[in-house]
Order: C-alpha cells, then sequence, then structure tokens
C-alpha cells in the first residue's frame, strides 16, 4: 500500500456536518436524499473525504463507538494553505462556521506558521503554512 483514497469521518449528527463542510468550502456528494443521508463524499484534490454516520461506521468496524468529544482522538488533518493570510482566513471561517479554534495561528517551531480548530464532531484540522512548501498541479504539497 502506498496512498490513502479516502478518509471517512464518523460523525454524529450527518447533516450538521455537511453543512459545516459545505460552508468551509468543499463541493459534496450526497448518497441519499437531503433528509436521509447516507454517507456523504467531498469533492477534492486528491485524496477523498467522506462523512458517515457514527454508529454505522463502528459497526462496519466491529468495534464500538466511544464518545471522544474535547478529547483528543490520536488524529489529526491536516490543509496546507499558501500564505499566512489563507491560514488566519481559514481557521477564521472555520470558528465562524461552528467549529472551535483549540490553537490560534502562530509561527511554529518549524519555521512555519499554523494553527487549529476541531470541527462539530471534535476532529482536529491543522491550517498550516511553509515559505518553502512547492505544490503539485492538484495543489497536493510535494514532500
Amino acid at each position: 500500500m502506498d496512498r490513502i483514497n479516502l478518509i471517512t469521518l464518523g460523525v454524529k449528527h450527518i447533516s450538521d456536518a455537511v453543512d459545516f463542510y459545505r460552508k468551509m468550502g468543499f463541493e459534496a456528494s450526497i448518497m441519499g436524499h437531503e433528509d436521509a443521508i447516507e454517507i456523504v463524499f467531498f469533492r477534492m484534490k486528491g485524496s477523498k473525504l467522506a462523512l458517515y454516520p457514527l454508529e454505522k461506521l463502528a459497526g462496519e468496524t466491529g468495534r464500538e463507538a466511544v464518545d471522544t468529544e474535547g478529547k483528543f482522538n490520536g488524529i489529526t488533518l491536516a490543509y496546507n494553505a499558501k500564505s499566512e493570510a489563507e491560514v488566519d482566513q481559514v481557521l477564521k471561517r472555520a470558528g465562524e462556521m461552528g467549529g472551535e479554534i483549540i490553537s490560534p495561528p502562530a509561527p511554529t517551531e518549524w519555521g512555519g506558521y499554523s494553527g487549529y480548530f476541531a470541527d462539530l464532531d471534535g476532529y482536529c484540522w491543522e491550517v498550516a503554512y511553509g515559505a518553502d512548501w512547492e505544490f503539485d498541479e492538484n495543489d497536493m504539497l510535494i514532500i
């Protein structure tokens, strides 16, 4: 294995989560109906993001769903920005849409600029910028 094609987040209230991510700028492809959403895929460059009801996702894995609200679940997602101003803009928008700013944007020890927000289900997103970063034709960070 050498890639991640899809990252699926188990969410408590799928309609609210869809609304949050749409307002953050993600374009949704909904399976089911707006009033009975089964799963959502977001059209993105690079890896794809999906939302699926938490209890159903837990059932598929054979594990019990655990409430980690207010706790760190060991996973972060990242958005790599192309400027410090974009970091500020994305974090501000996340806060306006109901996300929680858990680490305001600031210079980092590695020489970049970064901050974190938590979405409506507590998933932590880093929004970061590095002056030396380069991006490919899909706006994916070249590492």
